[in-house]
Protein backbone atom coordinates (compact mmCIF):
# COMPACT_ATOMS: atom_id res chain seq x y z
CA UNK A 1 0.00 0.00 0.00
CA UNK A 2 1.42 3.22 -0.99
CA UNK A 3 2.46 5.76 1.59
CA UNK A 4 -0.39 8.44 0.45
CA UNK A 5 -2.96 5.78 0.90
CA UNK A 6 -1.41 5.21 4.32
CA UNK A 7 -1.62 8.45 5.27
CA UNK A 8 -4.63 8.73 4.04
CA UNK A 9 -6.17 6.09 6.42
CA UNK A 10 -3.66 7.24 9.09
CA UNK A 11 -5.64 10.49 9.36
CA UNK A 12 -8.94 9.41 9.03
CA UNK A 13 -8.56 7.03 11.68
CA UNK A 14 -7.46 9.64 14.07
CA UNK A 15 -10.05 12.30 13.20
CA UNK A 16 -12.86 9.82 13.72
CA UNK A 17 -11.76 6.78 15.22
CA UNK A 18 -11.60 3.31 13.95
CA UNK A 19 -14.59 2.51 14.98
CA UNK A 20 -17.14 1.61 12.10
CA UNK A 21 -14.48 1.66 9.44
CA UNK A 22 -14.22 -0.76 7.08
CA UNK A 23 -11.02 -0.68 4.53
CA UNK A 24 -12.06 -1.56 1.19
CA UNK A 25 -9.11 -2.78 -1.08
CA UNK A 26 -9.28 -2.52 -4.86
CA UNK A 27 -5.57 -4.11 -5.65
CA UNK A 28 -5.73 -7.12 -8.53
CA UNK A 29 -2.24 -8.75 -7.33
CA UNK A 30 -3.00 -11.30 -4.61
CA UNK A 31 0.36 -10.61 -3.29
CA UNK A 32 -0.61 -6.81 -3.31
CA UNK A 33 -4.16 -7.62 -1.14
CA UNK A 34 -2.05 -9.63 1.29
CA UNK A 35 0.29 -6.68 2.20
CA UNK A 36 -2.24 -4.33 1.93
CA UNK A 37 -4.54 -5.85 4.33
CA UNK A 38 -1.86 -6.39 6.63
CA UNK A 39 -0.89 -2.91 7.06
CA UNK A 40 -4.17 -1.37 8.11
CA UNK A 41 -4.81 -4.23 10.83
CA UNK A 42 -0.71 -4.30 11.85
CA UNK A 43 1.28 -2.01 10.40
CA UNK A 44 3.23 -1.53 7.17
CA UNK A 45 5.33 -4.71 7.20
CA UNK A 46 8.06 -2.41 5.10
CA UNK A 47 8.62 0.02 7.92
CA UNK A 48 8.54 3.16 5.23
CA UNK A 49 4.79 4.30 5.38
CA UNK A 50 3.03 6.62 7.72
CA UNK A 51 1.66 3.33 9.22
CA UNK A 52 4.98 2.12 10.03
CA UNK A 53 4.50 0.45 14.06
CA UNK A 54 1.36 1.71 13.91
CA UNK A 55 -1.45 -1.33 14.23
CA UNK A 56 -4.88 -0.17 13.67
CA UNK A 57 -6.69 -3.11 13.51
CA UNK A 58 -8.68 -2.45 10.71
CA UNK A 59 -11.34 -4.99 8.76
CA UNK A 60 -10.59 -5.35 5.57
CA UNK A 61 -12.53 -6.58 2.63
CA UNK A 62 -11.97 -6.58 -1.43
CA UNK A 63 -13.98 -5.30 -3.94
CA UNK A 64 -14.69 -8.71 -5.39
CA UNK A 65 -16.08 -10.49 -2.03
CA UNK A 66 -19.53 -10.89 -1.78
CA UNK A 67 -19.78 -9.08 1.26
CA UNK A 68 -19.04 -5.87 -0.79
CA UNK A 69 -20.87 -6.74 -3.78
CA UNK A 70 -24.31 -7.33 -2.76
CA UNK A 71 -24.21 -3.87 -1.06
CA UNK A 72 -23.82 -2.24 -4.12
CA UNK A 73 -26.34 -0.95 -6.82
CA UNK A 74 -25.89 -3.83 -9.78
CA UNK A 75 -25.57 -1.85 -12.38
CA UNK A 76 -22.93 0.42 -10.63
CA UNK A 77 -21.07 -2.61 -9.81
CA UNK A 78 -21.12 -4.24 -13.30
CA UNK A 79 -19.87 -0.73 -14.80
CA UNK A 80 -17.12 -0.04 -12.30
CA UNK A 81 -15.70 -3.85 -11.58
CA UNK A 82 -17.59 -6.07 -13.79
CA UNK A 83 -14.85 -5.74 -16.00
CA UNK A 84 -11.84 -6.30 -13.88
CA UNK A 85 -14.02 -9.38 -12.49
CA UNK A 86 -14.32 -10.92 -15.45
CA UNK A 87 -10.39 -10.50 -16.55
CA UNK A 88 -8.15 -10.91 -13.47
CA UNK A 89 -7.96 -14.04 -10.98
CA UNK A 90 -10.92 -13.73 -8.34
CA UNK A 91 -10.93 -16.66 -6.89
CA UNK A 92 -7.42 -15.87 -6.00
CA UNK A 93 -7.62 -12.66 -4.61
CA UNK A 94 -10.58 -14.02 -2.46
CA UNK A 95 -8.26 -16.48 -1.29
CA UNK A 96 -5.85 -14.19 -0.52
CA UNK A 97 -7.37 -12.18 1.27
CA UNK A 98 -9.41 -14.94 3.21
CA UNK A 99 -5.23 -15.74 3.99
CA UNK A 100 -4.47 -12.14 5.31
CA UNK A 101 -7.93 -12.35 7.80
CA UNK A 102 -6.71 -15.97 9.07
CA UNK A 103 -9.63 -17.90 7.69
CA UNK A 104 -7.49 -20.44 5.18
Amino acid sequence: MDPDNQALIKRIVEERGAEGIVVILGAADAEAVEVAAETVRDGDPAWVGPLAGIQLGLPVLHVFEDEVKTQADPATYEAEIGFFAMTLDVDEVNKAMKRARGEE
